[in-house]
């Protein structure tokens, strides 16, 4: 299409079987994040990723920048042959039939590390119910319908939500009177038949995925879990880049806002009706996230968030009417949003640290680190706690690599060099290999490593057997289509030097060295796939005796879980939130030296390990 053009033209993607308009002005990528067609876009539309590549199988593209990016992708494994072009760079010239990269379309298999299910969790909660019977209204006896409820409960005529008498008539009605009331503490929240369950939504909001829980409150039991992707994903895969999206445009920020709020709704939609209950019988909820996905569902400001020194609008817990943020619950059901510590730390890791407690409680010293595209560090020294987060990026989750993609079908999620020094792929599905997802992603690294592809700077050898010229840059091909190029060497290299970084300074903080810290507690969903052995390989994590180090899955998840069901639990989390000294580690004087010190690789305790 001609951007001067004012006549849109027609996107066909027949693998989904949709069709969308094209908008004058726009690419292929701002059409499909427009209309919920998803293409991997991992830097938000920049150009420098080349993750949302595109076929145009039956018309050519008019304006293109493919050539100021750089070289055309090769061909994705199991795609057909043709030219792949970035969609973030086309603009259709006519009605256009398009091809997606198989990467963005694999099946997901895995999107969270869930906690586990069988935890005993006590409520204590103030949200309850009652069962009662009225007698209806009469000539004799025209009490409004609302006090006579009320009056029935013993609660005053004002403790009710408006919403609630917007619905209490028609349902008093319908079941002939006799009703569930919904309580919080002393006030009325709901209205509902008798015998409806009473159930409770955790949400963690990952930057990379969106995890729920759905928990009988009455006994604590999770009855169903699901994790989908952020759709926010679409505008970015790290915060920055969602960030000032949001803050370009009132537009934008209303569309990041929407694409989350609409993905709790479809989590709670299809969780409640996996064991034969309504979204309205969910009667409270919890929420955590880092601090930018916390401001941006909630439409506070994140400008600030996004230029240093990095200040949040809300530090502290907040309960919300649900139906404020536009979530169709229980109609009084309020949402609690776990307490922000500062920067990008947010309530995901105060929930992390509230689950991992009993881990780190009774250590003299503990680190806990919730790895991610954003990834939160928690120093524990003799009871102080030094917190700092640094920005990972999507690099070790797959984001912004030649091949990365999610933990779907066809995803490379172990890679390993095999005694004729070739290398030895595990892949998700066991199908044919279309990627790499966030651990094969470290696997690749440290196999490189191992096979002397790669050497102590990072710089891929030429004269190795696995590496090859792509346009006249270095890439180690692992399976036909599968690329693991010098840039992605370099995205790695920064994720693990920002993390190891952090990691180094808060120790430095607290007066101690890594030697010192007796438990080494890894969360995440990601980072329960990490082998360690591969993280201190390639200078991730430091080299501890490896009985130090846990695994914890999704701590966060597990937190939010304990808040939603325990007024106990959220008090505890607010007080974590208030020890936590939050650091800014990139105003650090030595932040820079650390930095350099960190991104490379120290060759001789890699050789020693090889052999």
């Amino acid at each position: 299409m001609n951007p001067a053009s004012s006549t849109p033209v027609r996107l066909a993607f027949p693998q989904l079987e949709r069709g969308i308009p094209c908008e004058a002005g726009e690419t292929v990528l701002e059409s499909a994040r427009r209309h919920g067609v998803r293409i991997v876009g991992a830097c938000g539309g920049r150009g420098s990723c080349g993750s949302c590549e595109i076929r145009i199988v039956d018309a050519e593209p008019a304006a293109s920048n493919e050539a100021d990016h750089g070289s055309t992708p090769e061909r994705p494994a199991g795609a057909s042959p043709g030219a792949w072009v970035r969609a973030c760079r086309v603009h259709p010239e006519s009605d256009c039939t398009i091809e997606i990269s198989p990467r963005s379309l694999a099946s997901i298999v895995r999107t969270d590390a869930l906690p586990d299910a069988q935890e005993a969790l006590v409520p204590d909660t103030l949200v309850g119910c009652r069962d009662v019977e009225l007698p209806p209204p009469t000539l004799e006896d025209v009490e409004c319908d609302l006090s006579r409820l009320l009056r029935a409960l013993g609660l005053p005529d004002d403790a009710f939500d408006l919403a609630v008498a917007c619905e209490a008539p028609a349902r008093l009605r319908r079941h002939r009177w006799k009703v569930r009331a919904r309580l919080r503490g002393e006030r009325l929240i709901g209205v509902a038949s008798p015998g409806r369950p009473n159930l409770g939504l955790a949400v963690d909001l990952g930057t990379t995925n969106i995890a729920g829980f759905l928990v009988d409150l009455d006994s604590g039991r999770q009855l169903a879990a699901l994790a989908i992707e952020n759709p926010q994903a679409a505008w970015g895969a790290d915060l920055i880049t969602r960030i000032d999206a949001a803050a370009r445009s009132e537009e934008s920020r209303a569309a990041l806002r929407a694409g989350v709020r609409e993905a709790i709704d479809v989590i709670a939609h299809d969780l409640c009706r996996a064991v034969d209950a309504g979204t309205d019988d969910v009667v409270d909820a919890a929420v955590c996230g880092n601090t930018a996905m916390h401001h941006l569902l909630l439409g506070l400001p994140v400008a600030a968030l996004g230029r240093s020194p990095f200040v949040p609008a809300v530090r502290d817990a907040l309960d919300v009417p649900a139906r404020e943020i536009g979530l169709r619950f229980c109609a009084g059901a309020r949402v609690h949003f776990a307490p922000n510590v500062g920067g990008f730390v947010g309530g995901d890791h105060c929930a992390a640290l509230l689950a991992t407690q009993p881990r780190w409680n009774d250590a003299r010293t503990a680190l806990v680190l919730d790895i991610g595209t954003n990834t939160e560090i928690t120093l524990i020294r003799d009871a102080t706690m030094h917190t700092a987060s640094c920005p990972s990026g999507p690099a070790l989750e797959g984001g912004n690599i030649r091949c990365g993609m999610r933990a779907a079908e066809g995803a490379i999620e172990h890679v390993a060099i095999d005694g004729d020094g070739a290398f030895a792929l595990r892949v998700i599905g066991r199908s044919a290999p279309l990627g790499l997802c966030g651990s094969g992603v470290v696997d690749a690294l440290a196999a490189l490593r191992r096979a002397g592809a790669l050497d102590d700077g990072g710089r891929l050898i030429r004269t190795h057997r696995h590496v090859h010229s792509l346009d006249g840059k270095a890439a180690a091909r692992l399976a036909p289509g599968v690329l693991f190029t010098q840039d992605d060497v370099r995205s790695v290299q920064l994720a693990k030097a920002a993390i190891r970084t952090a990691t180094e300074l808060l120790l430095r903080r607290a007066g101690c060295e890594a030697a010192d810290v007796e438990r080494f507690i890894v969360a995440g969903a990601f980072g329960a796939w990490l082998d360690v052995e591969r993280c201190i390989e390639i200078g991730l994590f430091p080299d501890l005796p490896r009985e130090r180090f846990v695994q914890v899955g999704n701590a966060a998840g597990a937190g939010i879980r304990r808040m939603l069901v325990s007024e106990d639990a959220r008090a505890r989390a607010r007080e974590i939130a208030r020890r936590c000294r939050y650091i800014e580690i990139s105003t650090a004087p030595e932040f820079q030296k650390t930095f350099l010190r960190c991104i490379g690789f120290d060759g001789g305790a890699i050789a020693r390990r090889a052999t």
